[in-house]
């Protein structure tokens, strides 16, 4: 019982842990169950290029498939064999016969002989021509000419006659208007040829269902093989010129491999292949992330689960279309998994995560290297766009790039082993290029699903122009110029000592938006001699300074500001204390115990370079207002001094900044202020 407590409560204490476990388990178990379950065949070939493998004898009797091009010509000449059927129409031919004897018997006032003659003649000449056939026209007969053999049903048997020899419509009263120019004694040809033009009807009619059958019958006799290879049989031997013979057997092979069918023993075999597989690309990950400085996206769940469902999103729909319709392979825009991780993570990762994404998809299709080398190129030249740009043009620019290299890379690959470009795989690469361009919407839903911050979002705080920082200046501008030149500082300083200084810039602008509340009792925004500290006690003051720390968080939520920006407003004072009150209250009330909690701001200290460096630049640009003669001895003492009492205060122990970076903080920070004070650096005395 005890054991299992203990058990219980190491997954309470470690819940991270295990949780980051699980989740790459349940990755690994989903593209596991939705990998089509084939065996890939190894080698790699090619039409007319020498076989760079060693000589291959046949694992198994297989049969040896005819290409495509050779079943065209074949399914061409066995349907040239299959005749056209039509169906005659007896009833209707019986029941037209019966209203045309009813319609003389009631036209005609003849009698005796004279009406037996045109009777006998009338049903005659419409017997000679429906008996023979009226064809209806139908839009599939127009390749048909009149030579050609046609097979016709009539009571359940069937004839075959030339198309030519049936009659249409036209030509059955051709046939009239021919038998009445001819001499016919004792005859109303007149009467007689009205009645026919009336009675004529067609009676045959192309039956396309029973053709159809007739087609998909002589088609299924079409052998699909022309021979049989036998096991340890030599196929190919190493070094030899794949011709076509050799090409048409290895791709029989290929094929067996991709629709054959195993054994028990077979089948657990391979799917024992594909688990290690995965699995060992997915553990590969996660060894990656934390053991090569990636610190930062191991510790966070909500980054794991996000480049967990991402490679989910690409790998599934990719197994899918394998499995329904395999040709349409190239619709699947996986370079988009690049775009969207480049966003969130660094380029190394982002091309890290696509590799393992492109070789886990390769195992399920037919030209895995053709396949790996377009996508891996392609991802290489999206990382390079969107690496230094991340506007979203250049998202844009680098998906009509992504199809100029596609299309390169897919004629190169066919150029290879033929000249014929298939238009249609051109076409796809088309359609994938514009699926990519989903990558901002995507972008967009994943940050506030994931509550992670991209460098667009970024971006578009740094407009000085949003509504928080436009109010910030109407109502504090002194607070917005102090924001705007730790702004600039911490960008100076991140770019080199390294950071993200995009981020900082962005934590810089907002860090002192809780001033918006009590404008009038900080110095910068002060005007005249008066101070409104005067009338309050120290106590109350440095509450008052502390509180625009709990403020500006408070109005950064409203704003919905990211909680990386909001990061930088709760850490940039850090657990320091309000020195001037503090001390002034100490000398007003020498007798008395003065609390220090009421003057030391809530914290907590700084816990990354970006918040730790805009500590530093808050603190030297503030204190630099108040040098009386800012000369080069006086900045570099007021910078060295700021940033030892801070070092001896605690406030960088969560930070991993080295001394040399302190040093180079240093350097940067002295050079930018001396620049701002337009101070000349003192050369030495002779």
């Amino acid at each position: 019982m005890s054991k299992i407590k203990d058990f219980f409560n190491l997954i309470r204490h470690r819940y991270y842990e295990v949780a980051k476990v699980v989740m790459f388990l349940l990755a690994i178990i989903v593209i596991y169950w939705q990998m089509p379950r084939v065996v890939k065949f190894q080698y790699e070939f090619q039409l007319f290029k020498p076989w760079q493998h060693e000589s291959l004898y046949a694992p198994f009797d297989f049969p040896v498939y005819k290409d495509a091009e050779m079943l065209k010509v074949e399914n061409e000449e066995v349907l040239k064999s299959v005749k056209p059927i039509f169906q005659f129409d007896d009833i209707a031919t019986q029941e037209s016969r019966n209203q045309l004897e009813a319609a003389f018997d009631n036209q005609t006032s003849m009698t005796g002989a004279s009406a037996e003659l045109n009777k006998s003649t009338l049903l005659e000449l419409f017997d000679q021509i429906e008996d023979r056939g009226v064809v209806a026209y139908d839009k599939a007969l127009d390749d048909l000419s009149p030579d050609s053999p046609v097979r016709l049903v009539r009571n359940k048997t069937a004839t075959t006659v030339t198309y030519g020899s049936l009659f249409t419509l036209t030509t059955a009263r051709e046939a009239v208007e021919q038998w009445e120019s001819e001499s016919h004694p004792g005859v109303n040809k007149k009467l007689i040829s009205s009645l026919l033009y009336n009675a004529l009807r067609q009676n045959v009619e192309y039956d396309a269902v029973m053709t159809r059958k007739e087609r998909d019958k002589a088609l299924s006799k079409v052998s699909l093989t022309y021979g049989m290879v036998q096991k340890d049989e030599l196929i190919i031997s190493e070094g030899e010129i794949v011709d076509d013979h050799a090409f048409a057997v290895l791709s029989s092979l290929q094929r067996e491999y991709a629709t054959g069918s195993f054994s028990r023993n077979e089948s657990i075999w391979l799917e024992i292949s594909q688990f290690f597989l995965v699995a060992l690309l997915l553990i590969m990950i996660l060894l990656y992330l934390r053991a090569l400085h990636h610190n930062d996206v191991y510790l966070e769940l909500n980054k794991i689960n996000l480049i967990l469902l991402l490679m989910v999103i690409m790998i599934i729909p990719s197994y899918w279309i394998m499995k329904l319709h395999p040709s349409f392979i190239m619709l699947m825009p996986v370079v988009m998994l690049t775009m969207i991780m480049i966003t969130f993570f660094s380029a190394g990762l982002a091309f890290t995560i696509q590799v393992v994404t492109v070789l886990l998809i390769s195992m399920a299709v037919p030209n895995p290297f053709q396949y790996i080398f377009m996508h891996l190129v392609a991802s290489m030249v999206v990382i390079f766009i969107l690496s230094k740009h991340k506007m979203r043009r250049h998202y844009f620019y680098s998906s009509l790039l992504l199809f100029v290299v596609y299309f390169l890379v897919y004629v190169a690959f066919t150029l290879l082993s033929s000249t014929t470009i298939d238009w249609s795989v051109v076409g796809m690469l088309g359609l994938n290029t514009l699926f990519t361009m989903l990558s901002l919407p995507l972008i967009f839903l994943f940050e506030k699903m994931f509550r992670l911050t991209t460098s667009l979002t970024l971006m578009e705080l740094n407009n000085t122009n949003t509504p928080l920082l436009r109010r910030l200046a109407t109502t504090a501008p002194g607070t917005f110029q102090h924001s705007i030149q730790v702004a600039n500082l911490c960008d100076e300083v991140l770019y080199e000592i390294g950071g993200d200084s995009l981020l900082a810039r962005t934590g810089a602008l907002y860090h002192d938006v809780g001033k918006i509340q009590n404008p009038m009792y900080f110095t910068e925004n002060q005007h005249g001699g008066y101070n409104s500290h005067n009338d309050i006690s120290n106590v109350e003051s440095a509450q008052i300074i502390i509180s625009h720390v709990l403020d500006g968080i408070e109005l950064a939520k409203k704003e919905r500001l990211p909680e990386q920006v909001i990061d930088f407003i709760r850490t940039h004072h850090g657990t320091r204390r309000t020195e001037y009150f503090y001390i002034m209250e100490k000398r007003q009330h020498p007798d008395e115990e003065v609390d220090p909690a009421d003057f030391t701001y809530h914290g907590p200290i700084p816990f990354s370079r970006e918040t730790a460096v805009l500590m530093i630049c808050d603190s030297v640009e503030a204190a630099s207002r108040s040098i009386k003669e800012p000369d080069e001895n006086n900045i570099s003492n007021l910078v060295d001094n700021i940033i030892q009492k801070q070092m001896d205060d605690g406030q960088f122990l969560n930070v991993d900044l080295t001394m040399r970076d302190f040093t180079t903080i240093k350097k940067v920070l002295k050079k930018k202020l001396m620049s701002i004070y337009h101070v000349r650096i003192a050369y030495p005395e002779r």
